[in-house]
């Protein structure tokens, strides 16, 4: 299918006959056609093929003023605080992670509908950028810390098993005596 060609299919037999979906690929395609329809609203009007990462952006910041997340301002009382104890004026926004799954999901869409990978607008620079710039406001904003958690090598989860185990045979040698009944 061409980046073009986003009509949807008007023919009941092939969405009654067509394999369930599973949760990403159906997230994925109401993400991708919710993009979709925002560019046939933009005015100028625009096709896909002419959609940069300026677009993406600007979809990015339409879709904040749909989120639940409560995101403090600077000025705020509350900046920082992971339970603020009273309500305040800050705007909900959307989340960060939010953002970032949809950006990854409309990336890998994007290159399905036959765009090109090295001119997928949802991979720019500077789009990451802006999804950087929102992961550390919001993590400053509402006193969380997104620091990268880094995965455990096999060596190391080795270790720790080689631990427990010598550990449970120290705890195991210390109860041998203990049913003993000396009189």
């Amino acid at each position: 299918m061409d980046v073009a060609n986003v009509t949807p299919s008007n023919n009941v037999v092939d969405i009654l006959s067509a394999p369930r979906l599973s949760r990403y690929e159906s997230q994925k395609r109401r993400d991708w056609n919710t993009f979709c329809q925002y560019i046939r609203n933009h005015h100028p009007l625009m096709s896909l093929l002419q959609c940069s990462s300026i677009h993406v952006l600007e979809f990015l910041r339409y879709l904040d003023q749909f989120g639940k997340t409560k995101v403090h301002n600077l000025n705020c009382p509350f900046f920082g605080m992971l339970n603020p104890p009273a309500p305040c004026a800050c705007p909900l926004r959307q989340a960060w992670g939010s953002l970032d799954a949809l950006i990854g999901r409309l990336r890998a869409a994007y290159e399905e509908h036959g765009g090109n990978s090295e001119m997928n607008p949802f991979g720019a620079k500077a789009v990451k950028l802006f999804l950087r710039d929102v992961r550390n406001f919001q993590s400053k904003s509402r006193g969380i810390s997104y620091d990268k958690k880094r995965k455990k090598s096999r060596r190391n989860q080795k270790n720790i098993m080689a631990m427990k185990e010598v550990d449970h045979q120290i705890h195991d040698d210390k109860n041998v005596g203990a049913n003993i009944v000396i009189e």
